[in-house]
């Protein structure tokens, strides 16, 4: 018998688990589709301890993808849709995936991606949402191959779960292998982590949660699916739009969302009408994190939506370590909270010391439940990031005040150090974004001859608004109003868009890197 979806199906059966932009899933179907999904995968050659990959947008299919592989024992890779057939083949190449379920808006990057020579045979090639056009060659339609597999209650059920791939700061993505969805847990577990995991978000019994960004984030995956496993059901698009998401979550009653700090400036600037006529009178909580927010914008945020606003930190590596309601962030404002109760923070000079109270170190992290991680057949790297075995760094830089609420400073590599002076580029960011002008920023260090490094912003501007030397000046002005004089950028570059990533992620090396490369040729 199911552990986990059939009894949510006998007592919600007619109920929807799954809803997007095609239609609905109810939990009775869905507990049987997802019982042929493990049938045919092993027929396949998918076996526990395998891996099998997913390239797909946000939709009904991808969740059962992702239950099939916790009730089997099975590894599912979400694989960034953004990636090119090469950066794809890889990862497909490096996990060891034995089939490759591909969503309809990718069939055709699927397909030049399994042609290519380096790319392991696979036992099952099937794609989702076809809606009656044809599969490339060497492709199943996924409905069929569902059709032909038999929905009885898969034997020898074992917990299995995700292998996320980090995008890094250099050289290719690596895989992170959790301890937790390693074998180390009897599937039977896995409806009390998804009640664990729900009381710790503060998420409603029998809820419904909002997915807005791409569920291969570790992110969007354990604020959607884990709260699944407790029986709360997921409505989902594949792309954020901020009117539509007012409309959703007022339509379908939303209780529960995940949030990045650009979903949140692109709803404060919807329509003044529209916004007045968001109700939102079901949703209970908030959660971001994943990238840095100003602290102007979420002050709006909570102005707009009350209390519901909450902050977590966290990583692929080490999930949630700290969080804070909105009511401590406004008591103490840029904090990510404290620890929740089974993560231990501890902040290491570079000399391998214990920092003092207030004063910022790199962060490491244990849990005290004693799981782990490592990446996948990267051992080297896997050593780095641990300081011993159960303690572990994803570089960030950081203190804790003497109320035990965490400050995160930057990340050790977007550190600037001008004149052997350290300059934390998440705070001017802060400063910029809340220019009136300005949709988006980044700042990072750029070479200087005699200081070593400088600060340079690079922001994206308001629709309407045109780039000028005096909004230049303006905007080192805003920055001197509130900042040193020293961190204050020295020049400011224009871009039309960003390099931000859905999840909120800045690549900030695409505007960074153009500068020493330039240098480097020099010499």
């Amino acid at each position: 018998m199911s552990a986990i979806f059939q009894p949510i199906a006998e007592e919600r059966g007619s109920e929807a688990a799954v809803i997007d932009e095609f239609g609905e899933t109810s939990w009775a179907e869905f507990d049987l589709r997802v019982n042929r999904l493990v049938h045919a995968l092993r027929d396949a050659g998918v076996q526990s301890g395998d891996a099998f990959a997913v390239l797909s947008g946000n939709r009904r299919e991808y969740f059962e993808a992702m239950a099939a592989a916790t009730h089997s024992g099975t590894r599912f890779v979400p694989i960034n849709w953004h990636f090119h057939a090469e950066e794809v083949a890889y990862v497909l190449d490096n996990s060891d995936s034995k089939a490759l379920l591909a969503g309809a808006r990718f069939a055709s990057l699927a397909a030049e991606t399994t042609a290519r020579s380096d790319v392991p045979k696979l036992g099952l090639q099937a794609v989702m949402g076809l809606r009656g056009e044809a599969a490339p060659d060497g492709f199943a339609d996924y409905e069929d191959v569902l059709a032909a597999a038999s929905d009885a209650e898969p034997e020898d059920q074992q917990a299995g779960g995700p292998m996320f791939y980090t995008s890094g700061t250099t050289g290719r993505p690596k895989g992170v292998v959790s301890s937790t969805f390693s074998g180390a847990l009897p599937v039977q577990v896995m409806p009390m982590v998804g009640k664990s995991i729900a009381t710790t978000l503060g998420l409603p019994d029998g809820g419904l949660t909002y997915l807005n960004g791409p569920v291969y984030h570790s992110a969007q995956w354990a604020f959607s699916f884990l709260p699944m496993l407790g029986g709360i059901s997921v409505v989902m698009r594949h792309k954020f739009d901020p009117e539509e998401a007012l409309e959703l979550i007022d339509r379908h009653g939303v209780t529960n969302t995940h949030l990045v700090p650009t979903q949140f400036v692109r709803l404060l600037r919807v329509d003044e009408q529209k916004r007045r006529a968001f109700a939102g009178d079901a949703l209970e909580v908030v959660w971001h994190g994943a990238a840095p927010c100003s602290p102007e914008v979420k002050r709006q945020m909570i102005d707009w939506w009350g209390p519901k606003i909450s902050e977590y930190y966290g990583s692929t590596e080490g999930a949630i370590v700290s969080t804070i309601s909105a009511e401590e962030w406004l008591a103490h404002p840029g904090s990510l909270g404290k620890p929740v109760d089974n993560m231990e923070i501890m902040v290491i000079r570079e000399d391998g010391t214990s920092a003092d109270t207030g004063e910022p170190g790199q962060l490491y992290f244990r849990n005290k439940m004693g799981s782990d991680f490592a990446y996948h057949k990267d051992p080297e790297k896997t050593a780095a990031a641990h300081r011993e075995p159960g303690v572990f760094t994803v570089g960030d830089i950081g203190y804790v005040d003497a109320e035990g609420y965490l400050f995160l400073s930057d990340r050790k590599i977007d550190m600037i150090i001008s004149g052997g002076v350290n300059i934390y580029p998440a705070e001017i960011e802060g400063v910029l974004v809340s220019h009136p002008q300005v949709a988006d920023a980044a700042v990072f260090g750029v070479p200087n001859d005699e200081f070593g490094e400088e600060v340079k912003a690079a922001v994206e501007l308001v629709a309407g608004v045109t780039p000028s030397a005096e909004l230049e000046q303006a905007l080192k002005d805003h920055c001197r109003d509130h900042l040193a004089g020293y961190k204050v950028p020295r020049s400011v570059d224009f871009e039309d868009a960003m390099p931000r990533h859905e999840t909120g992620k800045l690549y900030k090396r695409l505007l960074r890197d153009k500068y020493w490369q330039d240098r480097d040729r020099a010499i």
